[in-house]
């Protein structure tokens, strides 16, 4: 379990880098790195959703402790 918290904590910063990126500079890496929406590109968008959405639990579980 330990090591999919550190895939989905290490995917979800790279997507609050590239949203930063975004932001600042309007440069969107992974589409620089992979191409625009090619299939790899989706891929990462994908996981990276995924993992937000698993790092909802560690607020579930950090609340149930208190």
């Amino acid at each position: 379990m330990k090591i999919l918290n550190s895939i989905s904590l290490a995917l979800i910063i790279i997507g609050g880098i590239n949203w930063g990126l975004i932001g600042f500079f309007r440069f969107n890496l992974v589409d620089f790195l992979f191409g625009s929406f090619s299939m790899l590109s989706t891929i990462i968008y994908c996981l990276v959703g995924i993992a937000s959405l698993y790092s909802i639990s560690f607020f579930v579980q950090e609340r149930s402790r208190v």
